[in-house]
């Protein structure tokens, strides 16, 4: 069993899906007799859901990680050669650009119907800002395996300035070094296009099921209408039966009347010729 892809596989699915994928894993390399590579797949941790949101950014945007760790290696030799105010304007930048991947992040996670709450979306944060500052965590979650939220380095003061950074005077601060403002720039415009594609996403998304409503809508209006015309025909078509029934009920009434007249006519003439002397009832 090829351990690596398995454990590759294995960070990919949601959080609620690991355990029984890992143990799936594990107890096909036990019956294939591979005891360590079973070893080694039960050992796999499943991810918290912001290890697994962060690492989604990884996998799913893999040139923008690559530029957010180019991004922290000039961050974090900033830290060691910029001055307060160079830092200062920096770590602005630094959170924008955070904030926005943590969206991005967070949008992603999201899409795969994963909630996604502010203690999550906080954890994502502290996530990147780590994998900023820290290039072990780094390297883990640019290949999509971070398990928990890093407790360690989470900023840059894991990072130990080369010397004292030199007192320059306030009146002519030194600007921050090209590369790092370029790089910044560079990250954040990728972010807001990531961020206007997934809002055009929703908003198409969102107008796809107007568009349904309103059909529905529409199919739902024509039909009430075609019911409500068939319920008036219906009801004149009652109102008809019931007259009809009325007239019928009459003529009935009548047949009956002059069937038993005509009975009891019968009966006399019958009577009449077998007894012709007999009087015939007054009216007749």
């Amino acid at each position: 069993m090829d351990v690596e892809e398995v454990a590759d596989e294995l960070y990919g699915l949601k959080p609620t899906e690991f355990v029984a994928a890992r143990d799936a894993y594990a107890a096909e390399a036990r019956k294939a007799g591979d005891k360590e590579a079973a070893k080694v797949v039960s050992a796999l941790r499943r991810p918290t859901v912001a290890a697994w949101a962060a690492n989604l950014l990884a996998r799913r945007r893999p040139e923008e990680a690559r530029r957010f760790l180019e991004i922290g290696e000039t961050l974090r030799e900033a830290h060691r050669t910029l001055d307060a105010e160079q830092l200062s304007a920096a770590s602005r930048q630094r959170n924008q650009l955070v904030g926005a991947l943590t969206r991005t992040a967070a949008g992603l996670a999201r899409d795969e119907g994963q909630t996604v709450g502010d203690t999550v979306l906080h954890e994502i944060d502290q996530t990147l800002r780590s994998v900023l500052a820290d290039p072990e965590t780094a390297e883990t979650w640019v290949r999509g395996r971070l398990v928990r939220v890093p407790e360690a380095a989470v900023d840059f003061t894991a990072v130990a300035p080369a010397s004292p950074p030199a007192r320059r005077k306030r009146a002519a601060p030194s600007a921050p070094e090209p590369r790092q403002d370029r790089a910044l720039a560079r990250a954040r415009a990728k972010a807001a296009e990531d961020e206007v594609r997934r809002r055009e996403q929703e908003l198409a998304e969102a107008r796809t099921a107007r568009r349904s409503a309103e059909a529905h809508e529409t199919a739902a209006t024509d039909r009430l209408a075609a019911l409500e015309h068939e319920l008036a025909q219906a009801r004149g078509a009652a109102h008809e039966a019931k007259a009809a029934t009325a007239s019928a009920g009459k003529a009935v009434k009548g047949a009956e009347a002059a069937l038993a007249k005509a009975r009891r006519a019968a009966e006399l003439a019958a009577r009449e010729a077998r007894n012709p002397d007999l009087e015939k009832p007054e009216g007749t």
